[in-house]
């Protein structure tokens, strides 16, 4: 299913910044109309101070790319803007233009659910360079939003230490868009389902939940509130209990399942949505377990973070399913990822690969010229490095490679390594060539990939720095580049 299209109906060309039409104008009618562009798209810094990164919303950009088309009541609108002396901002042949484009770019990009450091490519977009030009946000608006949340999703499961973790976000999350988005991005990212029905069905999602305190409360007692739930749906029974008295609603629930049992169905536990989730989720396991309920799980909510669940874990809790919602779907303590899209390289028709470089007094902002791909190796069955490499220049029989953040750090990498490109043809010329995974399979990759990884870069405290840098011949090139754009001989 082309989600985008289920969701909206209609074409969302206009999905940019409005800078991007006004460069699409000017290349239009500049002498670069017909030259060739190479974008990266990338992130500076892994979110929420980690050791990593997941890749997330590349379907999303397929299904955005697939249907890349000004209708004709984009051209219409396009049609009434006006400049500063009000009169029409874009030609009538420009908006024809416009209206007649073929998509016609290659695009290769690393599969989601893959883990990604700084300034490597999420994405590689080459072609006409109106296209790739007009591509830059509505792919950073996909990719910078998905791979945030999946991040989040996998330093939660991380902390629940194989549990499940259920997505909750959906009534606190950013508009239809961002909570639907968030839910399949935390589904790639580890958790095991939503609470978003829509969600469920766009994406193939399990879903899951039973009531609210609202139900408890439209009964006179907490009790003829479960037992009218277990008779509506005997085989959905876990019960919140903590709308009064959280373990008397549980004492209460355990009557309401043994008599669940003597009529064959099982009580599949309880839900715990307040106060101090450590020893209310110890006095409840006793409770049950005394009971004969052994399997029944202990649910817990109330803004759970990886944070959080970490300390419940070392106060001795006994939670065995994870509710997380607002911290999840909102990214709480980092609202976005710094991903950037920058032109690395530039060819005029029938010409050659001219290599650009964008300067900054900081020096993390300084782009990285080149064609680029990623090469990750392993050794050993653990992943130790990764060369950014430029697939025309860069020697990769005995790479070196070069910290960007600092050239005095360099790597041999072992010659026994074995290695896979990570980025992959998804668009060749316009044509889509890809092969996508289910988001099943993009989970369960993202699983893989965590698991390839030292330890080290799980941490949430001061984690292990991965070695990724440029292929020395690439960083010689960057170099020269800086120099000769400040006017500098290259010593």
């Amino acid at each position: 299913m082309n989600t985008l299209k289920f969701l909206y109906g209609h074409s969302l060309a206009l999905l940019t910044d409005f800078y991007q039409l006004t460069m699409a104008y000017s290349f239009w009618k500049s002498p670069k109309a017909d030259y060739e562009g190479t974008f990266n798209l990338y992130f500076r810094a892994n979110p929420f101070k980690g050791g990593y990164t997941i890749a997330c919303g590349l379907q999303t950009a397929i299904d955005y790319v697939k249907n890349f088309s000004f209708s004709k009541d984009d051209i219409d609108y396009l049609a009434t803007l006006k400049g500063n002396d009000g009169l029409a901002l874009f030609e009538a042949d420009f908006l024809e233009y416009l209206k007649n484009l073929s998509f016609a770019c290659t695009i290769d990009a690393v599969p989601e659910g893959t883990v990604v450091f700084p300034n490597q490519p999420l994405i590689r977009v080459s072609g006409p360079i109106i296209q790739c030009q007009l591509l830059e946000t509505p792919l950073l608006n996909i990719i910078n939003f998905q791979s945030l949340i999946a991040s989040k999703a996998s330093r939660i499961c991380q902390a629940t230490l194989g549990e499940p973790v259920l997505e909750f976000g959906l009534r606190r999350a950013h508009g239809i868009d961002g909570a639907t988005t968030a839910s399949r991005a935390a589904y790639i990212g580890g958790v095991d389902a939503t609470s978003n029905v829509l969600a469920g069905r766009l994406y193939g999602i399990p879903v899951r939940g039973t009531h609210a305190h609202s139900w408890i409360m439209s009964f006179d007692s907490e009790t003829e509130a479960f037992e009218e739930y277990a008779k509506a749906m005997p085989n959905n029974c876990i019960f919140l209990v903590d709308t009064y008295d959280t373990i008397e609603g549980v004492r209460k629930a355990v009557q309401v399942g043994k008599k669940l049992q003597e009529k064959g169905f099982k009580m599949g536990g309880i839900r715990l949505d307040s106060g101090d989730l450590a020893y209310l989720s110890i006095q409840a396991r006793e409770i049950l377990d005394e009971n004969g309920f052994p399997d029944a799980v202990i649910v817990a909510s109330n803004d759970l973070d990886e944070k959080i669940i970490v300390s419940l874990k070392d106060q001795g809790a006994k939670i065995s399913v994870w509710g997380v919602g607002t911290k999840l779907a909102t990214a709480w303590d980092q609202p976005a990822l710094g991903g950037v899209y920058k032109l690395a390289a530039l060819r005029p028709p029938g010409g050659k690969w001219q290599y650009k470089i964008k300067l900054s007094e900081q020096r993390e902002k300084v782009s990285n010229p080149g064609i680029h791909q990623i090469r990750r190796y392993k050794y050993n069955n653990e992943y130790i490095a990764d060369a950014i490499y430029d697939v025309n220049i860069s020697d990769m029989k005995n790479p070196v490679i070069v910290d960007p953040m600092d050239y005095t750090r360099q790597k041999l990498i072992y010659a026994g390594a074995i290695y896979e490109d990570l980025l992959k043809p998804i668009f060749k010329q316009g044509e889509y060539v890809y092969a996508a995974p289910s988001i099943h399979e993009s989970r369960e990759y993202a699983r893989e990939q965590i698991n390839g990884f030292h330890a080290g870069i799980k941490r949430f405290v001061n984690p292990h720095q991965y070695p990724v840098g440029l292929e020395r011949k690439l960083d010689q090139l960057k170099t020269k580049l800086i120099f000769a754009a400040r006017g500098k001989k290259h010593a």
